[in-house]
C-alpha cells in the first residue's frame, strides 16, 4: 500500500485494483492529473469533500448535494486551502477521479493514473500552502512513479475536454512546474 507519509490517511470504498492482463501489468502509472474540487460548490473547509470521497454524503444537509446523491467517486488525495494533504486511495490502487476521459489516444485514464484534487474552483486563487503540498506531494509521486514526467502532468480538463475544466483558469501551471522541477533538482543531487 503506496501512501504519502505527510498526508492523513482516510480509506474510500471508492477506489479498485489497478486492470492486469494475463501475466503482464499493463497498468505502469505513467499519468498525474490535477483536479478541483469544492462541496458545496464555492465554499471550502466543510467535511463535503471527506463524505462523499468515502460515501457517507448526507443529500439532506445541502441543495446541490441531492444532485450528487450516489455518486461513486474518489481522488488519490485532496489538497486543502490550508495545506493539508488528505489521502482517500493508496497509489498502488485505482482511484475513479477521471471518469470518461482519454491521453494520448488511451481511454480510461483512471487505470494509469493519479488523480489529486485541490480544493477550490476555477476561477478563485490557489493559496501558496497548496502549491507547496502540491509540489512536496508531485516529488513523492515522480520518485515512485518516475515514468510520471512534467509532460505528464495534466489537467481534469486535459483528459476530458468539454465535459471538465478543472483546474481551471486560476491554476498558475508555471508556478507549479517551475517549483516541481526545483524540487526534482534538488532531490537529485
Amino acid at each position: 500500500m503506496v501512501l504519502f507519509n505527510q498526508a492523513t490517511f482516510t480509506p474510500s470504498p471508492h477506489c479498485d485494483e489497478r486492470p492486469y492482463q494475463e501475466n503482464a501489468l499493463v497498468n505502469n502509472v505513467d499519468l498525474l492529473v490535477i483536479h478541483n474540487i469544492s462541496l458545496p460548490p464555492s465554499q471550502f473547509g466543510t467535511s463535503g469533500i471527506r463524505d462523499l470521497f468515502t460515501g457517507k454524503l448526507d443529500p439532506n444537509a445541502h441543495p446541490f448535494y441531492k444532485e450528487i446523491a450516489g455518486l461513486r467517486v474518489s481522488a488519490h488525495c485532496v489538497i486543502y486551502r490550508t495545506g493539508e494533504i488528505e489521502q482517500f486511495v493508496p497509489f498502488d490502487k485505482r482511484a475513479w477521479h477521471a471518469g470518461v476521459s482519454s491521453f494520448q489516444g488511451i481511454t480510461r485514464c483512471n487505470d494509469f493514473s493519479i488523480g489529486i484534487e485541490l480544493e477550490g474552483t476555477d476561477a478563485l486563487p490557489y493559496t501558496d500552502e497548496q502549491y507547496h503540498a502540491l509540489t512536496a506531494l508531485s516529488e513523492f509521486i515522480i520518485k515512485h512513479y518516475p515514468r510520471i514526467s512534467l509532460g505528464r502532468i495534466v489537467g481534469h480538463n486535459d483528459i476530458a475536454p468539454g465535459r471538465k475544466t478543472d483546474p481551471g483558469v486560476a491554476f498558475d501551471w508555471a508556478r507549479y512546474r517551475v517549483n516541481l522541477r526545483k524540487a526534482l533538482e534538488q532531490g537529485h543531487n
